[in-house]
């Protein structure tokens, strides 16, 4: 048998089989791919009502934290969200936040164990290996445990367990609805972005720390029902509460040069902070693991540690927002800042690493905004020249250590700009929370957010890049010499052609095509040789199906998922607008390929000057 000729790219394009309707072509080529469609309207739809239920919640659980609050520490019915600062319980204020680890410790034993921790690492477990469906009773057990734990002194704020119910209620929207596992994840960021936006009135940044800590993407069909759920959640929480910032302080002046090299500086601080911080609180969490009592008991012994530098400290107890405003304010001292700062830290990461319900985002900014007080007033006393303003050094400390210890970084300067409504704090904000994230990046790899799962196994995205596969079009990769097959040859001819080993017969797949030169589909190594096919068979009697294609202007990324829902290796490549002229295959090989520009492009140095014109 003679070998069967390869289509040169210089030939004229092979017509598709007339028997093969073109109708019927079409239905085996690839989806275009749609940035949207009409699926997200009924999505952001319920994004926006969950917004509103949501920020609905937010407010539930502040007033159920203020009534728990004020029962513990002022023996008064009143849900109002109160300092528990003011209490008159003397030394027996230790005993109340023990009181509090023992109901969340049996709540998580006899309830449901992913209540312990801070919320938004367990979210993200979800959504990464369980198709971001949490469990309905988390939907009340967080908030409860969280109420709980906050109220009775926990130096944690409210934040967290509202982003993680949020969070809960659009996974259980997504579970309730039919709805597919990308629109539930949709639904699961949408929650959480309402949830804080609803706390913090910061609609941005609530988008934006979905994308960064849950969606892992920045796609149009989820980046719209995420937007209008915070949306909503804010304006729920104008209604009910006004449309003052969160952390209120007076206006500061636009910083002066050497003033904004200082806060890079202290950015680049603040970020090798923050690896210190995270490395703290895990190896508080190792410590407890090795006492040798049941884990339901390990917030209890926490709470002691709590109590007791409450009672040397009482600001440390509770939400500790308003230590946040005073921070930034410029109201506290040297001194009051330097114990603050320490004195919440050590509270924080015993009570977080011990394992009962809170969050990190209050008691982080309060670390951050103290020490960053505290930095700015010896720098301000000790190089007035430079006219760094304390307050601005608070404000760039407060977002830089959530930047560093958690990377999230456009997250952190918008928040900081919404909640302050400062528009000069947003360049120094922008310099010190990169220099955060560089410093933090280089030390660390995990974050605060991510260490948990990761030592779990789950493998966590870092980088959110454009897909190398959708930036490359078909055209640019196929094969254009094609070896193929003819449809009236017998396959005895066939098989001795394979058995001469020569370079054309050792591919994978072939096209077959019938006498007028037009292809009638595609066999692969297995069919052809196939045992129970006899010799005098025909070539052609081994279709089964029209061949699969592409054309070549869709997309790798268009053929790559055509290939994977098809279960094929290997497609034919139509002209462009076509749906009858083969010109060209794709096989995974070539998808493979088309990697190299892209790992070209990351790790390839070298000196290119375009020539003078």
């Amino acid at each position: 048998m003679a070998n069967p000729p390869p289509q040169p790219h210089s030939r004229a394009a092979i017509p598709l089989a007339p028997s093969l309707d073109p109708t019927l072509a079409e239905e085996h080529l690839p989806r275009r791919f749609r940035p949207l469609d009409a699926r997200v309207v009924g999505v952001s739809a319920a994004a926006m009502v969950l917004g509103a239920v949501v920020a609905g919640v937010a407010a539930w659980l502040t007033a159920l934290i203020g009534l728990v609050t004020n029962l513990a520490f002022h023996g008064r019915w009143d849900t109002s969200l109160a300092s528990p600062a003011g209490h008159h319980l003397g030394a027996w204020v230790i005993v109340v936040p023990v009181l509090g680890g023992l109901i969340v410790g049996g709540m998580a034993r006899w309830g449901s164990r992913a209540i312990r921790g801070h919320g938004i690492p367990e979210a993200m477990e979800q959504i990464l290996v369980n198709e971001s469906r949490i469990p309905p009773r988390m939907t009340w057990l967080k908030p409860v445990s969280s109420a709980v734990a906050i109220g009775t002194g926990g130096p944690f704020g409210a934040e967290g367990p509202i982003i993680a119910t949020g969070g809960a209620l659009g996974s259980l929207v997504g579970q309730l609805a039919h709805v597919t596992a990308d629109e539930r994840k949709t639904l699961l960021a949408a929650g959480a972005a309402a949830g804080m936006a609803a706390v913090f009135a910061a609609p941005v940044s609530a988008v934006l720390l979905s994308i960064e800590l849950l969606l892992f993407e920045r796609k149009a069909r989820s980046l719209i029902p995420v937007a209008m759920a915070a949306f909503v959640g804010t304006g729920v929480r104008f209604l009910l509460e006004g449309s003052e910032p969160m952390f209120p302080m007076p206006e500061v002046a636009a910083a002066a040069p050497g003033a904004l090299v200082i806060y890079v500086l202290l950015g680049a601080l603040i970020g090798a902070f923050s690896v210190g911080i995270t490395k703290l609180c895990y190896a508080i969490e190792d410590a407890f693991e090795k006492i040798p009592v049941h884990w339901m008991w390990w917030p209890a012994i926490g709470g002691i540690a709590v109590g007791l530098i409450g009672y040397l400290q009482p600001l440390t107890l509770g939400v500790g927002y308003t230590n946040i405003t005073a921070a930034i304010s410029g109201t506290l001292g040297l001194s009051a800042l330097l114990m603050l700062c320490l004195a919440k830290l050590a509270s924080w990461s015993i009570a977080l690493g011990s394992g009962t319900s809170g969050g990190t985002l209050a008691p982080l900014f309060t670390i951050g905004s103290t020490l960053g007080g505290a930095l700015g007033l010896l720098i301000a006393n000790a190089l007035p020249t430079l006219h760094v303003d304390p307050r601005m050094a608070a404000l760039v400390c407060m977002a830089a250590i959530f930047s560093g210890a958690s990377r999230a970084f456009l997250t952190s300067v918008v928040f900081a700009f919404e909640t302050t409504l400062q528009p000069h704090g947003l360049l120094p904000l922008l310099g010190g929370c990169a220099a955060a994230y560089l410093v933090s990046g280089l030390m660390m790899r995990n974050t605060i957010m991510t260490e948990k799962i990761a030592r779990r196994g789950v493998r966590v995205p870092s980088d959110y890049s454009a897909d190398p596969l959708d930036r490359i079009a078909v055209s640019e990769a196929c094969t254009r010499d094609v070896i193929s097959l003819r449809a009236n040859d017998s396959m005895s001819k066939l098989r001795a052609w394979l058995a001469e080993g020569e370079d054309a017969s050792r591919h994978q797949g072939f096209p077959v095509l019938d006498d007028d030169g037009r292809a009638i589909g595609v066999l692969t190594r297995r069919n052809l040789f196939d045992a129970s096919v006899p010799d005098g068979a025909s070539i052609g009697s081994l279709i089964t199906r029209p061949p699969l294609a592409v054309r070549e202007d869709h997309s790798l990324r268009e053929a790559a998922d055509h290939m994977v829902a098809a279960d094929v290796g290997r497609l034919i490549v139509f002209g462009a607008g076509q749906s009858t002229r083969m010109v060209g295959i794709l096989t995974r090989g070539d998808l493979l390929k088309a990697h190299g520009q892209r790992l070209r492009e990351a790790h390839e140095r070298k000196r290119h000057m375009s020539p003078s014109r």
